[in-house]
């Protein structure tokens, strides 16, 4: 992948909170679609993992800064890029910008390698290592 993945979304008003701007946890649900999009763009799509049965890759770190609000009907592009690939996690961040491209928000989330059966630690896949580093 030689430019980062970009996906985005429209805030909706069900996104805002009381003073009118994107509600703080909804910014990770909005992170995790793009996740997601950007997984399966680069051949690892979730569903299929899930229904696999035999791995999974639970969040088990995510943070986020705020630097400007995201109103209702603003339109916000997420770049996503691995940052960091590990035996057994790896490492997402994610920029939002708004329609003038300035950045609206960071966050990162730390994904790890888990069996299912006994939810015990597991070496990446070869084959994703491979491909998460070719998109770093």
């Amino acid at each position: 992948m030689s430019t980062p993945f970009t996906s985005g979304f429209i805030v909706a008003l069900h996104d805002t909170d009381a003073a009118g701007v994107l509600f703080f946890a909804h910014l990770f649900r909005h992170a995790h679609d793009a996740y997601e999009a950007f997984m399966a763009e680069i051949g690892w799509p979730l569903p299929a993992l899930i229904r696999d049965g035999e791995l999974a890759l639970p969040l088990v770190h995510a943070e986020a800064d705020y630097l400007r609000p995201m109103r209702h009907g603003a339109r916000v592009a997420i770049e996503v890029q691995v940052q960091r690939v590990g035996r057994t996690s790896f490492q997402i961040g994610y920029c939002f910008t708004d329609a003038a491209g300035e950045p609206a928000a960071t966050a990162r989330t730390v994904h790890a390698c888990i069996r299912l059966a006994d939810g015990r630690p597991e070496p990446l896949p070869a084959g994703l290592v491979k491909t998460l580093e070719s998109v770093t």
